[in-house]
């Protein structure tokens, strides 16, 4: 309600405030400001406390952006006071508070008009009841768009619940990917939200911390905003563990007098070095965060006196160039540490992050970390993506910045549309938000930058899709490598890719980057569909002659109900399902019949046995696997057990497993035959009977590599024995081969017996080969 009262000095002239902000302005005006405070090791972290009052926001802002957009930003202010009268915060404060505070951070990036905005009004929709509609007509679509991004993340709750927490996760990736300002508004509106967590319950307070320390802090670390990064770290710890907190605390202030002869003798000394140099440079300490300290005395097991031992500095120089003379400056001053310097000028991180490191021996020999940069760099390293707008002068770093920023989100889309469910979206990018990186170069001198433990196959998804699709070998450095070994910091990688070849489901075991994740299970998933949809086929065929029913003679019309009765997609999902074991195909085929003219049950039993059996030609990938217990090879007499979702497992007909599963639930089985000519190599167990002599194992091995046989896996069960048993897996084409392999074995004469395995369910049953 509107009064006569005079307008508080802190409000836009012409503005006649509602009772409730005449109130709220009084009490500022009163109090000179109100302020909200970090920590003491968040305000080092870099990120000053800021005033809730609109008045100094407003002269904030008259520093960087012209009076039009003050005016509109005023405006915006108006709007959102009045929308949250009456409403306050947990701590008592006015609620407008709140999005004055979120509004202030931002100008610390000096964030555009647009985005100060909707840092204002970002509470409004959720809040207050307006409309999205009426924001696009008071500010523009801009605006709107933003607070809108904020606000659908405001509704996001990370809960216990897996699958919920996931599903935000994505929808809040989707936002950032979108306009990179959605988050840096949410950002500033965690930061204010966990600087006032005190007013919270407990349990709500530790809840937000441990979302914020899980989600908020890593995504600020990889847009680069290293300042909130930290802070957020802090203010997270302190809630969660606040015993901890404290007594960290008060070990770090008391360390601070025994540690200020050490650090004052390396500062001299540094300066010193450096006035030689003819170097003008700021050097200062570098005090360690409550968190890093908790952190590294938790994962390295170190005692706090261990992790504080390690004293750390900072050099800041005008030009790149000179980054690497105080290099030379500091290792002729002190001796570094073999193995400690990385270059980050020359290589980049991927949040854009730019300095040398250094480990060097200081006085006394204790060891001393040195970041060295330009102020440009120190900019980046502290507002990472944020300054875009905060240093635009600087525009060839910024744009490489933007770019790889840029590249980022866009491959947050790309993980997200190849990705099948939230769950799985979230293990793929958490990946990426933790980047501690290897850097790679591609044949041609390119850099690539990959997640430590990545392996040549993330390597050939960072290239090309096509090229991840078709890997078969890698070269490192020259040498061929297997596709799982880790790559290291320099290494050069060469794919070998093959014109038929395609992702193996055992890369998922190894593969570190998120794209590579996605990529290789949107590929498994499309190509068990396509062989699925073949077999199912196959095997409809079958059923619907047995029923003396060919699918040709099926009209059109009886397929289209029957896939609007099954609630399918198409025909193709139909048989997809046949083929993965969701729908029986005799089922399936009855339900054709009872539409078709052929009249249902005639002829079905008379035609059953004259109906051929599905043919195998060891092509069909996926869809068909042989099963482990008796491992059917072309020439021996197979049957098919039909497993839901997991396609057709091919059974030797006499296999004991079979038997037993096929007289339980005799209509999930069907019957196959071997095609005349198969494609691959089989797996089959064999058992070797030996003397436990020196050199029998090599000489085996020999033969089967010999007799162009592959070895999967080898075991022995007593090494102590005088004659031993010896247990291979080996790839094998046919029974023929499998005979050649055998014949091999028994030329050695160590080699006492050799036995096919014919079923893993019953010991020892097996038939001499």
């Amino acid at each position: 309600m509107a009064t006569s009262n005079p307008p508080s000095p802190d409000l836009p002239a012409g503005y006649t405030p509602s009772g409730f902000a005449r109130r709220a302005a009084e009490a500022l005006r009163k109090a000179g400001k109100a302020v909200w405070r970090a920590d003491s090791e968040a305000a080092e972290a870099g990120v000053p406390a800021g005033v809730v009052s609109f008045g100094e926001l407003t002269d904030r802002l008259k520093r960087y952006l012209p009076s039009a957009d003050v005016q509109r930003i005023k405006e915006a202010y108006r709007f959102s006071d009045a929308a949250h009268l009456g409403q306050f915060r947990k701590s008592g404060e006015p609620y407008i508070t709140h999005p004055i505070a979120v509004a202030e951070i931002l100008t610390e990036w000096k964030l555009d008009a647009a985005a100060i905005q909707a840092a204002l009004l970002h509470d409004v929709l959720e809040d207050s009841g307006v409309r999205k509609q009426e924001l696009v007509e008071r500010f523009g679509t801009t605006v709107a768009e933003l607070v809108d991004g904020v606000s659908k993340l405001d509704r996001l709750r990370f809960d216990s619940n897996e699958e919920a927490q996931a599903e935000s996760f994505r929808k809040m990736l989707l936002a950032m990917a979108r306009d990179v300002r959605v988050i840096l508004i949410k950002l500033a509106d965690r930061l204010h939200n966990v600087r006032t967590l005190d007013a919270m319950d407990p349990d709500k307070r530790r809840r937000i911390a441990r979302e914020t320390l899980d989600i908020y802090a890593p995504i600020a670390h990889r847009l680069g905003l290293n300042a909130i990064y930290r802070e957020l770290q802090e203010q997270s710890f302190a809630r969660i563990h606040p015993l901890r907190y404290r007594v960290l605390q008060k070990a770090v202030l008391a360390a601070r007098g025994n540690r200020r002869e050490v650090l004052g003798k390396i500062l001299q000394s540094v300066r010193k070095a450096l006035s030689n140099a003819k170097l003008r440079a700021e050097v200062y300490g570098r005090e360690k965060t409550l968190y890093g300290i908790y952190r590294k005395m938790e994962e390295k097991h170190l005692s706090f006196s261990e992790v504080l031992d390690v004293y750390g500095f900072r050099i800041v120089v005008a030009t790149r160039a000179e980054c690497y003379l105080a290099l030379g400056a500091l290792h002729a001053l002190f001796k570094p540490v073999p193995g400690r310097f990385k270059d980050y000028i020359a290589i980049p991180k991927v949040n854009g992050y730019q300095s040398l490191h250094t480990t060097l021996i200081g006085p006394y020999g204790t060891p001393v970390e040195f970041q060295i940069r330009t102020k440009e760099m120190h900019h980046v390293a502290e507002s990472g993506v944020a300054a875009h707008w905060l240093y635009k002068d600087d525009a060839t770093s910024l744009s490489e910045l933007q770019s790889r920023t840029h590249q980022w989100l866009q491959s947050l889309l790309e993980i997200q549309s190849q990705t099948g469910d939230s769950t799985e979206l979230m293990e793929n990018i958490k990946v990426d938000l933790f980047p501690d990186k290897v850097y790679v170069f591609t044949p041609k001198g390119k850099i690539v930058s990959l997640p430590r433990g990545a392996t040549p196959v993330d390597f050939a998804y960072s290239i090309h899709t096509d090229i991840g699709n078709k890997c078969v070998a890698a070269r490192v450095n020259g040498e061929i490598q297997p596709l799982r070994t880790e790559l290291r910091n320099g290494d050069v990688v060469e794919i070998v890719t093959g014109p038929v070849a395609r992702p193996n489901p055992s890369w998922l075991a190894f593969v570190r980057t998120g794209k590579a994740r996605a990529e290789i299970r949107h590929f498994l998933r499309t190509m068990k569909r396509e062989e699925s949809v073949e077999l199912g086929e196959r095997l409809l065929a079958q059923a619907a002659l047995q029923l003396d029913l060919p699918l040709e003679r099926v009209p059109p019309g009886r397929w289209e109900a029957l896939i609007r009765e099954a609630q399918a997609r198409d025909r193709d999902e139909i048989l997809a399902d046949i083929g993965l074991g969701r729908r029986l195909a005799a089922v399936v085929a009855r339900q054709l019949l009872l539409g078709a003219e052929t009249e249902g049950g005639t002829g079905s039993e008379r035609t059953r046995s004259a109906a051929a059996p599905v043919v195998i030609r060891g092509t069909e990938g996926m869809a068909v696997q042989m099963a482990n217990c008796c491992c059917p090879i072309p020439g021996d007499a197979i049957v098919g057990h039909m497993r839901k979702d997991q396609g057709l497992a091919v059974h030797q007909a006499d296999c004991a497993n079979a038997q037993r599963a096929r007289r339980a639930d005799p209509e999930r089985w069907i019957d196959l035959q071997w095609a005349e000519e198969t494609s691959g190599t089989f797996a089959v167990n064999i058992d070797i009977g030996a003397q436990n002599q020196r050199g029998v194992l090599g000489r085996i091995a020999v033969a089967i590599a010999e007799a162009d046989s592959n070895i999967l896996n080898v075991h022995i069960d007593d090494e102590d024995a005088e004659v031993v048993v010896i247990h291979f897996k080996i790839q094998v084409r046919d029974r023929q081969h499998l005979a050649r392999v055998v014949r091999a074995l028994r030329r050695i004469k160590q080699v006492s017996r050799v036995l096919r395995v014919r079923s893993t369910a019953r010991s020892g049953a097996g038939e001499e080969a």
